[in-house]
C-alpha cells in the first residue's frame, strides 16, 4: 500500500476490516496503549477554510466521522441552522431541528434555546443584529474555527499503518490469526496466500473427533480460509479453526459453550462471501440464518420446507437464501421479510441441491429423479433440464452433486450415484467423462472440485476418494479416507486442502 494515502482513507479502511474481522478488540488495545486519537482530518487548514467560509456541505460530512464535545456541537448546528434560516432555507433549517441526534438532546435539555431557533423558523423576517447580537456572522463563524480546530489533528499514513501492524501482530500471538494470513485492507477481507499449485491432497493432517454416538451431516469452509464448520446428526454447529483444527475459542459463544444448533440433524450448511452469516437447514425443514461472530440467530424459517433441507445457498449480497429438500423444491427466501419468496417447481423426487450459477442470473437443481435442471432466477422458469448419460443400462441414478466450473461460466460439474462424474454444459451436452473404473461398489456420493478447476474430486461409497484432473480426464490418485459410511467432502477455497466427513464419528483434513 502506498504510504501517500490520506491518513482518514487509512483509519476509514483499518475500521471496516476491524469490525468486519473480529480485530476491533486488538485494535482498541493498541489504539488506547498509543494514545491515537481517531479525530483526524486530512488538513486543518482546509477544515478551518471550510468553516470561516461557510462550506457546511463540506463541514457536516467530516464532522459526522469525528467525536466532538456536545456544547461544540451544539453551537455549530445552531450557527448552521441560523444562516438557513437567513437565506431562507426554512425548510432545510426545520429538518435539521427535527432529525438530528444534535438537536434531539437540546430540546430536552436546553428547551428554551430549541424554542428559539424554532421560533426564527416560523418568522417572515430575519433581523441580523437580534439573531446574532454584537458578534458579527463572519466572528461567530471564527470561533467556530478555532474551537474545532483543537479537537482534530493530522496522524501521519505511515503512523497508521504501523498501528495497524501491530494490531495484526497481537492477533497472531493471541493465536487468533494462522501464519500466512493477509488482509485486503481495500477490500476489508482477510485471506490467506493461495497455494501457487493446485496438487491433490496425499496425507492426513488432522482429524477431529465426534461424541460416541454423533457424527458430522455436512462441512464447509468459510471464504476466507479461516474456518471450518460443521453441523452434526445431533443438531450442533461448530467452527473449528481450518489450520489446527481445533475449536474456536476466540469465538465467546463456543468457549461459554452455548453452540449454534438445529432441534434436529444439521444438514446443510453455507457461509456468506464476507464470512460473516452462515446459513444451516435442518432434518425438520427448518432453516436458521446466523452471525459468525457472536453466534447469534438473526432469523428463523420454521417451515422453509415440509422436509430435510438438503442444501442451502447464499446470494452473492447475503439478502436471499437458496434452499432445496426431501420435498422435491427448491426456494428462495428473504432475509429481510423471513418469507419465502420464488419456488421451482418441476422435479418428481428430492432435490438434492440447487445452487446459483455463476452470474447469479440462473439456479441450477440436482434432483434423485436423475435429472438437472436449469432455472430463471427471476421468473422461476425452467430453461433446461437434461440427464447425464447412462453409464449401465436400466440405470437412471439420483444426481447427488453439480458445481460451477470455474474454468468455464456455461460448464457444470454433475455427480451422480455411479461411478462416473461428468463435466456438462448448462444445456446438457457432455464435455468430458471421468470414471473411476470401479464396476462395482464404487458409487459416487459426493463432489467437490479445487478452486482454479484443475482437480475434481469424488468420494465413493467405498470409502475411497478419487482424484481427477479436470483438462484431461483421467484418474491421477486414489486413497482411503474413512473406515465406514462415506458422507461428503469439502475443499479449502485457496488451499490444497480437504476434509471428508463419514458417520465414523470424525472429520479428517487432508493435505498436499
Amino acid at each position: 500500500m502506498s504510504l501517500e494515502i490520506e491518513a482518514t482513507d487509512v483509519i476509514r479502511i483499518i475500521l471496516q476490516f476491524c469490525k468486519e474481522n473480529s480485530l476491533m478488540d486488538s485494535f482498541n488495545a493498541i489504539q488506547n496503549e498509543c494514545q491515537v486519537s481517531l479525530n483526524t482530518v486530512p488538513s486543518i487548514d482546509n477544515f478551518v477554510a471550510d468553516i470561516t467560509n461557510g462550506r457546511w456541505d463540506q463541514v457536516l460530512p467530516t464532522v459526522g466521522q469525528l467525536k466532538l464535545p456536545r456544547t461544540k456541537l451544539e453551537d455549530l448546528y445552531e450557527q448552521i441552522v441560523l444562516e438557513m434560516v437567513e437565506v431562507r432555507e426554512v425548510d432545510t433549517a426545520r429538518a435539521m431541528l427535527r432529525q438530528t441526534a444534535v438537536f434531539n438532546t437540546l430540546r430536552q435539555e436546553q428547551p428554551d434555546r430549541f424554542l428559539r431557533l424554532e421560533q426564527l423558523c416560523g418568522r417572515t423576517y430575519f433581523d441580523i443584529r437580534e439573531v446574532y447580537g454584537s458578534l458579527t456572522k463572519e466572528k461567530r463563524r471564527a470561533q467556530l474555527s478555532h474551537a474545532l480546530s483543537q479537537e482534530v489533528t493530522v496522524v501521519p499514513p505511515s503512523r497508521m499503518m504501523a498501528l495497524i501492524g501491530q494490531a495484526l501482530k497481537w492477533q497472531q500471538t493471541q493465536g487468533l490469526l494462522p501464519p500466512g494470513t493477509a488482509f485486503d485492507l481495500f477490500r476489508g477481507t482477510a485471506q490467506g496466500q493461495q497455494d501457487e499449485v493446485e496438487r491433490y491432497p496425499t496425507f492426513l493432517d488432522r482429524t477431529i473427533k465426534f461424541g460416541a454416538k454423533t457424527y458430522a451431516e455436512c462441512s464447509c469452509f468459510s471464504p476466507d480460509g479461516q474456518m471450518l464448520i460443521t453441523g452434526s446428526v445431533d443438531g450442533f454447529i461448530e467452527v473449528w479453526d481450518s489450520l489446527t483444527a481445533k475449536m474456536r475459542k476466540d469465538l465467546q459463544y463456543q468457549a461459554d459453550e452455548q453452540f449454534m444448533m438445529h432441534e434436529t440433524a444439521v444438514l446443510s450448511l453455507a457461509i456468506s462471501l464476507t464470512s460473516e452469516l452462515l446459513v444451516s437447514g435442518s432434518q425438520d425443514g427448518k432453516i436458521k440464518v446466523w452471525k459468525l461472530r457472536t453466534g447469534q440467530c438473526i432469523r428463523r424459517f420454521e417451515k422453509a420446507h415440509g422436509q430435510g433441507v438438503t442444501s442451502v445457498a447464499f446470494s452473492r449480497d447475503a439478502s436471499h437464501v437458496l434452499s432445496s429438500s426431501y420435498d422435491g423444491l427448491a426456494r428462495v427466501h428473504g432475509l429481510k421479510s423471513g418469507k419465502m419468496l420464488k419456488e421451482f417447481r418441476g422435479h418428481t423426487s428430492y432435490v438434492n441441491q440447487a445452487i446459483y450459477s455463476q452470474d447469479s442470473n440462473q439456479v441450477v437443481t440436482a434432483s434423485s429423479d436423475g435429472t438437472v435442471r436449469v432455472w430463471d432466477a427471476k421468473s422461476c422458469d425452467c430453461t433446461s433440464a437434461f440427464r447425464p448419460p447412462q453409464t449401465s443400462a436400466g440405470r437412471d441414478p439420483s444426481v447427488n452433486v453439480v458445481i460451477p466450473n470455474p474454468q468455464n461460466l456455461d460448464q457444470l460439474i454433475v455427480c451422480n450415484r455411479s461411478s462416473t462424474v461428468f463435466i456438462m454444459t448448462m444445456q446438457g451436452q457432455v464435455v468430458r467423462t471421468l470414471q473411476s473404473g470401479k464396476r462395482e461398489g464404487g458409487d459416487f456420493v459426493s463432489c467437490c472440485i479445487s478452486p482454479r478447476g484443475e482437480w475434481i474430486y469424488c468420494l465413493g461409497e467405498d470409502l475411497t476418494l478419487y482424484c481427477f484432473g479436470s483438462l484431461n480426464g483421467t484418474l491421477e490418485h486414489i486413497m482411503q479416507v474413512a473406515e465406514k459410511g462415506s458422507i461428503g467432502i469439502c475443499h479449502h477455497p485457496f488451499r490444497n486442502a480437504i476434509a471428508s466427513i463419514s458417520d465414523e464419528g470424525a472429520l479428517k483434513l487432508w493435505r498436499a
